[in-house]
């Protein structure tokens, strides 16, 4: 997460200073990619240029699933060989090849005894390996293909949310100036310029406030269930 911060920070240094002193930055599309990036290297490891290959295979897929959404009324209408369905297709059979590749590789260092649990798939896999073979049987653990839908979800869950999220903040604590001095000062108090780890990240009770209280006024995924009591 620090190095796909520093890196995205760099890039909007570089915009400032090639600029003056000062430069609007449309800071969403930096997000995104921030998003995509961290969940890359958190669940592929090595292999997170892969990963956001994937990404960004997605994030078109979800755009064409919005463009043919106000067609769906029409039976049979993902079956027509449009440009958007031919694309659709094609993405998700790039998609699932990617998966493959990057799964059937860890499959054949797992093997070797080469067991790697510093990312999701990882650990994943190697739980569903310790299963397998505590059984002996293949039918018990998770097949490639449940893995494949483990890895697309790892992206559609925690991408967008994630950065939505993370734009609210930065609008909300460019409205309130009082909660953005007091949020930099409980980080540096807590951090200094150290970079920042797991145990601290417990300490920062006002930035968590502030997380909680923007997902309440501005919940990425919106949920709202009424029953009827009588």
């Amino acid at each position: 997460m620090c190095l796909s911060c520093s890196n995205m920070i760099e890039k909007w240094e570089a915009l400032v200073s090639s600029n003056g002193n000062s430069k609007e930055i449309d800071v969403w599309p930096y997000l995104e990619d921030l998003s995509g990036d961290v969940i890359s290297r958190t669940a592929f490891g090595s292999n997170h240029e892969e990963g956001r290959r994937i990404f960004e295979l997605q994030k078109e897929q979800v755009s064409l699933v919005l463009q043919l959404a106000q067609f769906y009324f029409i039976p049979g209408w993902r079956y027509f060989p449009t440009k958007a369905n031919r694309r659709m297709k094609a993405i998700t059979k790039e998609i699932q090849s990617s998966l493959r590749g990057i799964i059937d590789r860890r499959e054949k260092e797992m093997e070797r005894g080469e067991i790697i649990n510093n990312d999701l798939l990882g650990i994943l896999m190697g739980s569903n390996f310790k299963e397998i073979r505590e059984h002996g049987n293949k039918n018990v653990g998770m097949s490639i293909e449940d893995i494949i839908e483990e890895c697309k979800l790892f992206y559609f869950a925690g991408s967008e949310t994630t950065s939505s999220l993370l734009v609210w903040t930065m609008v909300l604590l460019s409205k309130y100036k009082d909660w953005q001095a007091r949020a930099r000062e409980e980080v540096f108090h807590v951090f200094g310029k150290k970079e920042p780890n797991f145990d601290g990240l417990n300490n920062l009770k006002t930035v968590t406030m502030i997380f909680h209280e923007v997902l309440r006024l501005y919940p990425p995924v919106p949920l709202i269930t009424r029953a009827l009591t009588k």
